[in-house]
C-alpha cells in the first residue's frame, strides 16, 4: 500500500508530505521511503495561524477560515506528493493536520484540536484520508501526544540497550523503547518553540528562526535566566505528560526575563537553546538512555545539537538519517504508518506511552472519489517491528 503522510508541526511553517510503500511480512512492517516534498505555507496564512494561536484570542470565524485554508494547503501537498513521488498511484493519505490547541489542565488532557479539513484533501486527490488521529487516545484517557510512540518502539525494538527516539519540533518529545520498564513517551519541554519566538521578536520579524543556530553560537548563556526557566513546574511532573505553545510562547519568555539584567539578543538565543538541550538531556539521563536517535527541524540547528551532545557525554546522539529515515520527514513517515494501521483496523497507540486506558484505532476516514474499500485484515495480527528498506 502506498501511503502519503502529511505533517505540519508546532512551528507551522510548511506541510511535509512523505510517501511510503508499506507491506507486512510476518510480525514486521516493511517501509520503503519514496521521498518527501515540503509545501511552504504562504506568508499570509502563516501570519493568520500565528495571530490565532495561544495566548492570543480568536473567533470561530477565524478557526473556520483557517480550517479551510490549511485543508487546501494540505490538499496541494498531497496532490504533489501523489504525482511526484507515487506516479499518481497512491492508495491513502494520512493527514495529521495543524495543531492549534491542546487542552491540558492539572496534568490531564481534555481535548486537542488539529485543523485542516480532510474533505479538501479527498476532493483534490480522490484518495481516502485518515485524519484526526489524536482524539481517540484523548477520549480513552490518554495524553494524545506524543502520538508516534508506537512507531518509534516498532522501529527501535531490536536495537541494544535503551534507545531513545527524540523529536526536536516546536516541542521536544522522546520515546523510550528499552530498559527495565514498559515503553513510554512524553514531551520534555520546548524544542524550537522559544528559540523561534525569541528569534522573531529580537529581529523584529526579520528572522522566523535562528538560522543554523548562528545567533546562539555567538552568545553566552545567562545563568540567571536559565535558572528561572528551569524552575518551570512542568519539568518535575511525572510522565506521561504533554505540553505545547499554550505554555511555551513569547510572553512566557518575557515574563521569565522580567527584572533581570538586560541581555544581548545573541545571549538570549544562547540561553533558550541551552534550555532545550538541558531539558532533553535530563530526560535522557533519567531513563538511562544508551543512544539518542534525533529527528525534526531542530536537528538542522548545529548549535543546539552541539549543546545536546555536550550535555550527553558518552551517549551517542545520531540523527534518524543514519537509520534510513530522513530527519526532517520522520514525523510525516510516522503518520503514514499510523494511517496504514488505521486502514487495516489496527491500533496505533501503546497505553504505556500515552497513559490511555487501552490501545485505540486512531482517526476518522474521509472517503475519496470512489466507494470506500478498506484493505483486508493483516494475516497473523498486528506487526510489532518496523523495518526501513535498505537498513539491516
Amino acid at each position: 500500500m502506498r501511503v502519503i503522510g502529511l505533517m505540519s508541526g508546532t512551528s507551522y511553517d510548511a506541510v511535509d508530505a512523505a510517501a511510503a510503500d508499506l507491506r507486512v511480512e510476518g510480525d514486521t512492517l516493511h517501509l520503503t521511503p519514496l521521498g518527501m516534498i515540503s509545501q511552504v505555507y504562504g506568508e499570509r496564512l502563516r501570519a493568520e495561524i500565528a495571530a490565532a494561536l495561544p495566548p492570543a484570542h480568536t473567533t470561530l470565524e477565524t478557526v473556520c477560515r483557517l480550517d479551510s485554508r490549511i485543508g487546501q494547503a494540505f490538499a496541494e501537498a498531497a496532490d504533489r506528493a501523489d504525482r511526484e513521488l507515487c506516479g499518481g498511484r497512491a492508495d491513502l493519505v494520512a493527514s495529521h493536520g495543524q495543531t492549534v490547541f491542546h487542552w491540558t489542565e492539572n496534568g490531564r488532557v481534555h481535548g486537542t484540536l488539529q485543523i485542516g479539513g480532510p474533505a479538501w484533501i479527498a476532493e483534490r486527490t480522490g484518495l481516502p484520508v485518515v485524519s484526526d488521529f489524536r482524539s481517540a487516545d484523548v477520549a480513552a484517557g490518554g495524553q494524545g501526544a506524543p502520538l508516534v510512540g508506537m512507531v518509534d518502539v516498532m522501529w527501535l525494538r531490536d536495537r541494544p540497550g535503551c534507545p531513545v527516539a527524540l523529536n526536536l519540533g516546536g516541542i521536544a518529545n522522546i520515546t523510550v523503547s528499552g530498559g527495565a520498564r514498559a515503553p513510554y513517551a512524553y514531551d520534555t519541554g520546548p524544542g524550537n518553540a522559544l528559540i523561534d519566538a525569541a528569534a522573531r521578536y529580537l529581529t523584529h520579524g526579520r528572522c522566523a528562526i535562528d538560522e543554523h543556530g548562528a545567533m546562539a553560537a555567538r552568545g553566552r548563556v545567562s545563568r540567571p535566566l536559565l535558572d528561572r526557566l528551569l524552575d518551570e513546574p512542568y519539568y518535575a511532573r511525572p510522565a506521561p505528560k504533554t505540553t505545547g505553545k499554550e505554555l511555551f510562547h513569547l510572553p512566557y519568555l518575557l515574563a521569565a526575563s522580567a527584572g533581570l539584567e538586560p541581555l544581548e539578543a545573541d545571549d538570549i538565543l544562547a540561553t533558550v537553546t541551552a534550555l532545550t538541550a538541558h531539558t532533553v538531556a535530563a530526560a535522557v539521563r533519567d531513563c538511562g538512555g544508551t543512544e539518542v536517535v534525533a529527528s525534526g527541524g531542530g536537528t538542522c540547528n548545529p548549535t543546539l545539537m552541539r549543546m545536546l551532545r555536550a550535555e550527553l557525554t558518552g551517549v551517542p546522539v545520531r540523527t534518524s538519517d543514519e537509520l534510513g529515515v530522513p530527519a526532517e520527514a520522520k514525523e510525516a513517515y510516522a503518520f503514514a504508518v499510523l494511517g496504514f494501521l488505521t486502514a487495516h483496523g489496527l491500533a496505533g497507540t501503546l497505553p504505556s506511552c500515552t497513559g490511555a486506558r487501552h490501545a485505540s484505532v486512531l482517526g476518522s476516514i474521509t472517503p475519496g472519489a470512489g466507494p470506500l474499500r478498506l484493505p483486508p485484515p493483516v494475516d497473523g495480527g498486528a506487526p510489532v517491528r518496523l523495518r526501513v528498506a535498505g537498513r539491516p
